[in-house]
């Protein structure tokens, strides 16, 4: 599923799912296929892969914990954006038919933050229709949605899930 399998990216979109975006370690070892579920990972958790991969994600400040005596692990903001971009770059294996189109006009004096949105689109294998409208086949309105929203451009931005493209 995904281009590149990794404990590291596993761990964030495991964190973004989660209703709060805590979980404790110890979740982590002993139900793992709970957590796992539909994110295409087949490989046996090890405790010590584990702990490799949260030192390098609290060291990149993209988890950090809540409570070091039960060990339990939250994502950052700065971590909620990369498991935001990680469910972007999901390799889908089948496409489900449906377009994804961003439609944006954003004023002037917000210029920083339209220019970081369309950089962030290209990077996310967008592909522009014109200069602010872009799309993509991939299944990712849902993370698109919050991102939009967490930068707060939601009432300039439209984002549109259709099967009917001419």
């Amino acid at each position: 599923m995904y281009k590149k399998k990794s404990l590291s990216k596993l761990i964030l979109l495991i964190l973004e799912k989660t209703v709060d975006g805590y979980v404790r370690f110890d979740d982590l070892i002993h139900k793992p296929k709970y957590y796992a579920w539909g994110s295409g990972w087949d490989y046996p958790l090890n405790k010590s892969a584990l702990s490799n991969a949260i030192r390098r994600l609290r060291e990149n400040g993209l988890i950090d914990f809540v409570d070091d005596e039960t060990l339990v692990i939250k994502l950052t903001d700065k971590g909620k954006e990369k498991a935001v971009l990680t469910k972007l770059l999901i390799n889908e294996d089948k496409w489900d038919g449906k377009w994804r189109i961003v439609i944006f006009d954003i004023p002037e004096k917000r210029r920083v933050v339209r220019d970081l949105l369309r950089q962030k689109l290209k990077s996310w294998e967008f592909l522009p229709w014109q200069q602010s409208v872009w799309v993509t086949k991939k299944d990712c309105t849902k993370p698109l949605r919050e991102f939009i929203k967490s930068i707060g451009i939601k009432d300039w931005v439209k984002v549109i899930e259709t099967d009917n493209v001419d």
